[in-house]
């Protein structure tokens, strides 16, 4: 067994999955190929499945489609089903089977990023990334739930946690933050979300698919520094090796995995006071209930709605501290004449006091 196979082997084990569907998310990159192939090796005979997904942004062009074509024929190679969803102008992106015959789809809507303003080119291809990540975990979500699948993989690694932390902290975050990404979380009710490559190196990742004589895709955009997380991973991290700390990835780690036993050891604590709080909810509003915050320490207050709002599948990327700290503040105040009693926040989300209530609603789309 190749050492990148006994790290995943580790992380997961295969008796946790052996017998059940899995999908892949593959997008022909060197991790996902990776992935898919310590899967292949490790994969005993059983009567669980392998499935492969792949989301086609449609932002390159040609070589949008080439990495498509690729991963569908190593899905092929593999002896697995691939399906494949493609960004659509104004349509929610549908699951396909590569079996399917390929008809000719429109491209996905284009984001200006020609200003001469490094700032303007930045917020557009970051609000352009964002859109583009959520439309991908939205494929993942609806393409696990038609093929019945328990888990879903993806091949995020060491390197990217490193940089997931830095970035954290450069925006500004907490401890959740620091933490990083969870090797498991739950994706959608019944569905997981496993990260098994999330101890391994980049490094190690390219010595496994040189050894293997594997070849893989190359997506010229993660070196345009137009991306925060690239010139975080191409500029600042080089620099911090450099000039601070040669070995600043494992700080990083090490940190992540700090804040993570201590967001752990808090998780019982957060979860106590939420269910004391939320009163009621639906998918478009979440009535709180403020007494029990007040007596509460200020971190779990923040924890506690934070946890509330993962809940509702509210969009989390633009909820930072001020954000939280605004929304803690508005369930704990005293209700006063005049003191500001409604916020609009980030996803049109509308908070309101209302006697002993904290109102959370989100109009219809």
């Amino acid at each position: 067994m190749r050492q990148l196979e006994h790290s995943f082997a580790q992380a997961w084990p295969s008796p946790r999955w052996h017998d059940v569907t899995v999908l892949l998310a593959v997008s022909g990159g060197p991790d996902s190929v990776a992935l898919a192939r310590a899967v292949a090796a490790l994969s005993p005979s059983s009567s669980g499945r392998i499935l492969v997904a792949h989301y086609n942004h449609a932002l390159r062009g040609e070589r949008s489609d080439a990495d498509e074509r690729f991963v569908v024929e190593l899905s092929q190679q593999l002896g697995w089903q691939c399906h494949v969803g493609r960004a659509q102008s104004g349509v929610t992106p549908v699951s396909r089977s590569a079996a399917d015959e390929h008809r000719p789809m429109p491209g996905a809507d284009a984001v200006d990023v020609g200003s001469d303003s490094l700032v303007q080119r930045t917020h557009a291809l970051s609000s352009s990334e964002e859109y583009s990540r959520t439309a991908r975990y939205d494929f993942l979500k609806a393409t696990a739930q038609q093929v019945g699948a328990r888990y879903v993989v993806t091949a995020h690694t060491a390197d990217d946690q490193a940089e997931t932390v830095l970035h954290h902290i450069v925006r500004g975050t907490g401890l959740t933050g620091l933490a990083g990404m969870s090797h498991a979380r739950e994706l959608i009710l019944g569905i997981a979300l496993v990260r098994p490559l999330l101890a391994v190196r980049r490094a190690e990742v390219l010595a496994y698919l040189q050894d293997l004589g594997q070849d893989y895709r190359v997506d010229d955009s993660n070196v345009d520094r137009g991306y925060t997380r690239n010139r975080l991973r191409h500029d600042l991290l080089p620099q911090l090796t450099a000039q601070y700390n040669p070995r600043i990835v494992d700080s990083l780690l090490r940190l992540a995995a700090l804040a993570g036993g201590a967001q752990a050891a808090l998780e019982p604590q957060t979860a106590a006071l939420m269910e004391q709080c939320v009163a009621a909810t639906d998918k478009s509003q979440l009535l709180i209930a403020t007494g029990p915050l007040t007596c509460a320490h200020r971190y779990l207050v923040r924890e506690a709605l934070i946890a509330a709002w993962r809940i509702q599948g509210w969009p989390m990327q633009a909820m930072g501290y001020e954000q939280w700290e605004l929304l803690a503040t508005l369930a704990t105040d005293p209700v006063t004449p005049g003191n500001g009693l409604k916020r609009v926040l980030p996803g049109e989300i509308v908070a309101e006091r209302s006697g002993n209530h904290l109102i959370l609603s989100r109009p219809s789309p």
